[in-house]
């Protein structure tokens, strides 16, 4: 799932998340902001839901979520070669 979290930066963002962080706006652009967010919101509450349901382990879930540290990783990477001048 946290692979296509920035798929809709990609596709509508141009390939850029320096977007996401601004006030500006339009159709595309606001459409790349929801559908992020909500891609995000559900990295998180899909496993909770299937715990909940019993359908998985609470080691499943756990592993899902410390998968997150990957993609903190990988945001803290993107942002510190944003403010580098190479």
């Amino acid at each position: 799932m946290y692979a296509l979290v920035p798929m809709p930066c990609l596709f509508f963002g141009g390939g850029s998340t320096q977007f996401l962080t601004s006030r500006d706006g339009g159709g595309w652009i606001d459409a790349a902001k929801f559908l992020t967010g909500a891609s995000a919101v559900g990295s998180f509450s899909i496993p909770i839901i299937l715990r909940h349901a019993h359908m998985i382990s609470t080691g499943a879930m756990f592993i899902e979520f410390t998968s997150f540290i990957f993609v903190c990783t990988v945001l803290c990477f993107h942002r510190a070669s944003l403010e580098d001048d190479w």
